[in-house]
């Protein structure tokens, strides 16, 4: 998994259970893509700081997700829905294939 998109969906499920002030700094510096100085400056921090917070979120997220390993299974999930559609799709005369494909497509939506 690309590693930007790998983080963002870290911080999508488990970013709640960082402080308001690391989500800030994790947010800037990986989601919005500022620099380590901008956020600094911002923020009234070094630096140093602002990158040992980054670091430190993201061994967080990742710690979260080896216990919990909800991205794994959502990813996993994902794929596999997107699986059902494109077999349901590949039969389309049937009718119930249609169906499958219908609800198979607002899963992923939902996903």
């Amino acid at each position: 998994m690309e590693k930007i998109l790998e983080q963002t969906l870290l911080y999508d499920f488990y970013g709640e259970l960082l402080t308001e002030h690391q989500k800030r700094v994790y947010e800037d510096a990986v989601l919005n893509d500022y620099s380590l100085s901008e956020i600094a400056d911002e923020l009234g921090i070094s630096r140093q700081g602002v990158h040992d917070m980054v670091r430190r979120c993201g061994r967080l997220l990742n710690g979260y997700e080896e216990k919990l390993h909800l991205v794994e299974k959502f990813v996993s999930l994902r794929e596999k829905v997107g699986e059902i559609q494109r077999i349901a799709r590949a039969q389309e005369k049937d009718p119930a294939m249609e169906e499958i494909a219908q609800i198979s497509a607002r899963i992923l939506e939902e996903l």
